[in-house]
């Protein structure tokens, strides 16, 4: 089968064809480095690298690039208000330029802990002024654009394909609801480019004036450009996104280029919480260090975002967290037994018994992945192994071939569960040893006095026909 991911453009699902065979180019909007990341966010960005790590399951060459927005995004997404990271600044009594650098670091930990690969890149707007000014200099020369004192608009007018994306078009759009009516605007619809203000502390000088910045839409354009060429492949982001900003770099990107910018858009719907909206008011919007505080890793978190496909709406609740992580580990459970399967341990008597289960899972997983990463039917799958091994029908080749699986396609795609064969200190191993030492004495107090103190260290033993096997909590 192959892999089909539904275009936001075309509102349908469409098999995948790269502009170069073997090569995608994928652009995912990143943050504005103003504030922590939150959960909500984190959906977007987990997605974005599942999708990297389902293309290259496939054999694709991936060329992600991230952005970081440190300049130009302004509160109200549009044209109007003070920009998020000046106002953040202000709110601390700290330089612009420190804020941005703050977030960006705690960012960057933040997508390692959860397991999210590196980008081949990640642009900085503050530092792609020049590129911004090429294209918004050819902008001007193409008739696109506009100079008002020293703002630069794009003019919507130009682009008749504008609401292809969101389905706001310019007709449809009523001024003053989700645009503002500015005098210097030719149409309420049309989008800064370049914006003036003395106020500004981060700002440039450019023949447009002496106090300018970019406009939010035209970073990314100029960066996707810089780093992936004209034409990509991929364009990521979340809902929230499509409008005003995809639908503004789609109008930009190819009235400068001529051509088609990105052949595929995607996009995340929101996390909820509690079955209701994040809000900084309520106390919900969640950071990497409100997930770890409350006692969880955060490949828990990664998991828990998962078990929603993308384009589904997804409830977070701790419960739910609970749910995940009991699941997560069972999934832990499955890698080791596989391990102990191989040599043996917990085997069917016939070598090659269960190679049905294995291809099965591997195509119902593969299935659910190629159908726009369908993730929550791909787990499913995973689980019906886990059934398998637990009923002792694989034999040691059925094992091996399932490891080979849950290593290099399933956990490789997924990104979140311990494949790897986990060592035990010497005090642990010496304990284990202990405790059967214990039994076989019938000193069944020493033994479970022994069991429980394993368990506080997060070590389960389960005492089977062939044998004690352990996994970590």
């Amino acid at each position: 089968m192959s892999f089909v991911v539904h275009n936001t453009l075309t509102r349908r699902k469409e098999p995948f064809q790269p502009l170069e065979p073997g090569v995608v180019r994928m652009y995912n909007c990143g943050p504005t480095v103003y504030g922590r990341a939150h959960i909500g966010n984190f959906r977007a960005y987990i997605f974005a690298d599942t999708l990297r790590r389902w293309l290259e399951v496939k054999g694709y060459e991936v060329r992600q690039v991230m952005n970081i927005t440190d300049v130009g995004h302004l509160l109200d997404d549009a044209d109007e208000g003070e920009d998020k990271v000046e106002a953040q600044a202000k709110k601390e009594g700290r330089d612009p330029w420190e804020i941005s650098r703050h977030w960006t670091r705690l960012f960057m930990e933040d997508i390692q802990k959860l397991g999210i690969q590196p980008a081949l890149v990640y642009p900085k707007a503050s530092e792609h002024i020049p590129e911004m000014v090429e294209m918004i200099e050819g902008l001007l020369a193409k008739g696109c654009a506009y100079q008002s004192g020293e703002d630069v608009y794009f003019e919507v007018a130009r682009f008749p394909r504008y609401g292809r994306l969101s389905g706001n078009t310019v007709e449809e759009l009523d001024a003053g609801a989700r645009i503002e009516v500015r005098e210097e605007k030719r149409h309420p619809a049309d989008f800064a480019l370049w914006k003036s203000d003395a106020r500004h502390l981060m700002k440039w000088k450019t023949r447009f004036g002496e106090h300018g910045f970019p406009g939010w839409h035209i970073e990314c354009s100029a960066m996707a450009r810089k780093h992936l060429g004209d034409r990509i492949d991929i364009h990521t982001g979340g809902e929230d996104n499509v409008f005003p900003h995809h639908e503004c770099e789609i109008a930009q990107t190819e009235c400068f280029t001529g051509a088609p910018f990105s052949t595929y858009w995607m996009h995340t719907k929101f996390l909820q919480v509690d079955g209701g909206k994040m809000s900084k008011r309520l106390g919900n919007c969640h950071s990497i260090d409100d997930v770890v505080a409350k006692g969880y890793e955060a490949r828990v978190l990664r998991f828990c975002l998962l078990r929603g496909q993308y384009r589904t709406p997804l409830n977070f609740t701790w419960a739910i967290m609970d749910e995940s992580k009991s699941v997560l580990e069972n999934l832990d459970d499955l890698a080791a037994r596989l391990r102990r399967a191989m040599t043996g341990h917990g085997a069917a008597a016939s070598a090659e018994s269960g190679l049905e289960d294995v291809e099965q899972c591997q195509a119902e997983f593969e299935a659910a992945m190629d159908d726009d990463l369908n993730t929550p039917r791909a787990i499913a799958a995973l689980m019906g192994l886990r059934s398998a091994v637990l009923a002792e029908r694989l034999g040691v080749s059925a094992a091996a071939a399932a490891n080979q699986f849950l290593v290099h396609v399933a956990d490789k795609a997924l990104g979140c569960i311990r494949v790897e064969e986990e060592s035990l200190d010497a005090e642990v191993e010496r304990a284990i040893a202990a405790r059967q030492d214990a039994r076989k004495r019938q000193d069944f107090q020493e033994s479970d006095r022994i069991r429980d103190a394993l368990l506080e260290k997060g070590i389960v033993l389960e005492d089977t026909p062939k044998g004690v096997v352990w996994r970590r909590k």
